[in-house]
């Protein structure tokens, strides 16, 4: 299996058509059958890491949304915004980071103690606790994705638009508490670095759909707030010390998280302290080769994710810093990275969560999608994907109907 095909493949995991692609209008078609976009059905292994993924995050919903986007598919973004609306089914204060694919608000998390787990390495869990937990990030997340479905020629609707300002008069009222991040860690709640980020995407993306889409909407406040926010970040998630954007406010531990800051348009790629912090998760968290850990760990109690264990790379996290990487210009570099990890894939051109290094395997959650995202927006970005950066995507003004 050459690259070509390696990538078309990893793209096909997901559902997601590459350009030219033969099979692309029957991926389409089976998506407008089935309108769903969660996470594969399978659990994490090894380690105490396990988590059952058997569920829809709404982060996750909008890194597949913008593969689509990324080469042309706006369908799906207006059935994933109508499944939102009725998922959310009221008052926005009470959104929840995961659902079940039916739109189910309780997955209980519970502990089967008489499964083994994988080679022996549980504990095996049913449901997922984090449905629970204040992640920030997802409203900066979800408004990102209907801001680029907008720019797409997708029309707002009172109900949609509505639902968008119900989430950000939350957001006003809880923006400046700690959260427990894109990782759903179970440690102490923080000011992640890159929730804070989220956060700042969330009311920037409010401010544009009134001065670009002429939406109504409070933008004086929700501009107020976002430029606050910014200061904010530039102030407590950059560390002199250490040279770059850390884990969270104070900290000194790096985050692979950090390397989205240019792809959201937090800071532009030729930024000091974007490049400086390029460098630093390179020193510090790349390894054998292009592999990335998303924060360090060891065999100790994490103080930040409150669990034990060494875990592998993230395979995502390495397609961040390739992404990273060109928007940075280092772009030769970008590519061959980008090609490396093609030859990561397996005989079916597939993908787990992590990669073990120093054993030469996959480990955690197979086929995963973050990983599987993460490789097709990065080759949107190096090859010609209709990105966020394209001033030709906008279709025009996107006004409520």
């Amino acid at each position: 299996m050459d690259r070509e095909d390696r990538l078309r493949r990893a793209a096909l995991g997901r559902g997601v058509p590459v350009a030219g692609h033969p099979q692309g209008a029957d991926l389409r078609a089976d998506r407008r059958r089935h309108r769903r976009v969660d996470q594969l059905a399978a659990g994490s292994l090894p380690g105490n890491r396990n988590w059952d993924y058997r569920y829809c995050w709404l982060r996750d919903a909008t890194f597949v949304l913008l593969a689509l986007d990324n080469f042309g598919c706006s369908e799906e973004a207006a059935a994933w915004r109508d499944w939102l609306v009725r998922a959310v089914a009221g008052d926005p204060a009470d959104l929840q980071i995961m659902y079940g694919v039916n739109g189910e608000r309780h997955v209980v998390e519970w502990e089967a103690d008489w499964l083994p787990g994988y080679r022996g390495t549980g504990p095996v869990r049913i449901g997922n606790a984090a449905f629970r937990q204040t992640q920030l990030d997802v409203y900066g997340e979800v408004l990102d994705m209907l801001h680029l479905a907008r720019e797409r020629g997708l029309p707002e609707n009172e109900e949609t638009w509505a639902l968008q300002r119900g989430m950000l008069r939350h957001l006003e009222k809880i923006w400046q508490q700690p959260d427990r991040g894109l990782w759903e860690v179970r440690g102490p709640d923080r000011h992640f670095t890159h929730s804070r980020v989220m956060v700042w995407v969330a009311f920037d993306r409010a401010v544009r759909a009134v001065e670009e889409d002429g939406l109504p909407g409070p933008v004086q406040r929700w501009r107020t707030i976002r430029d606050t926010v910014r200061a904010e970040v530039l102030e407590r998630g950059w560390n002199p010390e250490v040279g770059a954007f850390t884990q969270y406010y104070g900290g000194t531990t790096l985050d692979a998280a950090t390397l989205l800051i240019p792809s959201v348009g937090f800071l532009p790629g030729d930024d000091e302290r974007v490049v400086r912090t390029v460098e630093a998760v390179q020193r510090e968290l790349q390894h054998d080769g292009v592999l990335v850990d998303r924060y360090s760990t060891d065999d100790r109690r994490s103080e930040v994710d409150g669990l034990t264990g060494r875990e592998g790379a993230f395979l995502a996290c390495s397609f961040w810093l390739v992404d990273a990487l060109a928007y940075c210009g280092r772009r030769a570099e970008a590519e061959r990275m980008f090609a490396e990890l093609l030859d990561l894939t397996n005989d079916l051109g597939l993908y787990a969560e992590e990669y073990d290094g120093a054993n030469g395997r996959f480990t955690g959650n197979f086929p995963q999608a973050f990983s599987h995202l993460a490789l097709v927006n990065s080759a949107a970005i190096l090859f010609g994907g209709i990105t966020r950066d394209r001033k030709s995507r906008r279709n025009g003004p996107a006004t409520t109907t």
